[in-house]
């Protein structure tokens, strides 16, 4: 584990990278316990609370584990996608919050990432995944339930239908970016949409899915994201009425 250390970056920072460089190169293997606090402190000639510091910072990205004993230590820990997607759904939220995204890029996005998941969940969503879908559907409809709670139905009825797939890779690639940008679009046309349009169009989503037609479930999707650009349009002429 090679690396020289500089002094215009912050030292654990750098030594974290470090060690996670040597996991993604195969220097550091899982299971495999790393040098003790006092081995780091002398390869990378710094203090001890420095080389916790960077310790932490792997822990908290879920790259290490720590273990008491005689034969404790810092080992590697094997990464599972369920333990990785918090990180990547921050990191996409934090992305989209940051920086200047327009809606309808943001939407272009999320349905495009949708879209290209709809041909393997046609062929392999389970029944499982289906239920899924069939009961945030009947949870839609509902009375009394609340924006918040419409919301969260609404992620899980699309993660649902990415969780299809059956491919984890893809699951965790898209259903990442598909709820951050879902959560965004909520909170913008929650106002002006109406709920008996959507759950009508989720229900022709799921069916085409059921029924294994691909073609059907993009054509539905597509309306699905036409009338989103829609709901977006009217809630900007609201918020322009109310100004003038």
């Amino acid at each position: 584990m090679k690396y020289t250390l500089t002094q215009d970056r912050e030292l654990s920072t750098q030594i974290a990278e470090a060690i996670r460089e040597a996991i993604m190169d195969g220097t550091l293997m899982v299971n495999e316990r790393l040098p003790s606090e006092n081995e780091l402190c002398e390869r990378f000639e710094v203090s001890r609370s420095t080389v916790r510091e960077a310790l932490n910072r792997l822990a908290a990205q879920n790259l290490i584990r720590t273990q008491r004993g005689a034969y404790g230590g810092a080992f590697i820990k094997k990464v599972s996608f369920e333990d990785a997607y918090p990180n990547q759904m921050t990191t996409s939220s934090l992305l989209l919050s940051m920086n200047e995204v327009s809606f309808e890029t943001a939407c272009e996005a999320r349905f495009a990432a949708e879209r290209a998941c709809i041909p393997l969940s046609a062929k392999r969503c389970s029944a499982d995944q289906m239920a899924t879908m069939r009961a945030e559907i009947h949870r839609q409809g509902q009375e009394g339930l609340s924006d918040e709670s419409f919301c969260t139905s609404d992620i899980t009825f699309h993660k649902a239908l990415i969780e299809g797939t059956g491919n984890p890779v893809l699951n965790f690639q898209s259903s990442s970016a598909i709820e951050s940008m879902q959560s965004l679009m909520n909170m913008i046309t929650y106002s002006a949409r109406d709920r008996a349009v959507i759950i009508k169009l989720h229900t022709a989503i799921a069916d085409a899915i059921e029924a294994g037609d691909a073609q059907k479930a993009e054509a539905e999707l597509s309306k699905l994201a036409d009338y989103t650009i829609t709901l977006a349009d009217q809630v900007r002429e609201q918020r322009a009425a109310k100004k003038a």
